[in-house]
């Protein structure tokens, strides 16, 4: 008998700087968190998937450098699912939590960061090494969440997600 191979509670991803890398994104992201046991429509899935969405729109209309992917990992850690977008783009970095401001009620832009800074539990901006920047958010997990780190969630009958 073999045993089912093991994940690491980790997705890293490269994708491409459009609309459409930015939609994979949250797709991918959504996908692994029910491979964890997160189920779609729970409060932590719909939160980290608004928080992809944005951080991955933000990568795509702010962070694009031709030729140059964005990064999409998404993590377990103690309690929480890790979010972090990666570009390439150094010179221009976003405002951090509580620096983040309303837009005006008629602006067609700028609510991305609001809404992280609304769900997410911790977010910051950091440095990264090529030059560029990360953006990184952690959602809690709720305490009655059953989440399995150390492989593919099994189903009845047998079957692995």
């Amino acid at each position: 008998m073999t045993a089912p191979p093991v994940r690491p509670p980790l997705l890293t991803q490269r994708l491409s700087p459009t609309p459409r890398g930015a939609r994979l994104a949250r797709r991918l992201a959504l996908a692994q968190l029910d491979d964890w046991g997160i189920p779609p429509g729970s409060a932590t899935a719909e939160a980290v998937a608004v928080i992809v969405a944005e951080l991955a729109a933000n990568a795509v209309t702010h962070g694009r450098v031709p030729g140059r992917d964005f990064e999409l990992r998404i993590a377990l850690v103690a309690g929480s699912v890790r979010i972090e977008v990666s570009d390439t783009r150094a010179e221009r970095r976003p405002p951090g939590p509580g620096d983040v401001s309303e837009p005006a009620s008629l602006a067609e832009t700028g609510r991305g960061l609001v809404l992280v800074d609304a769900l997410a539990d911790r977010w910051e901006v950091v440095d990264r090494e090529p030059p560029g920047k990360t953006v990184r958010a952690e959602v809690d997990v709720p305490p009655w969440l059953s989440v399995a780190t150390t492989g593919p969630r099994h189903r009845p009958g047998g079957a692995s997600a």
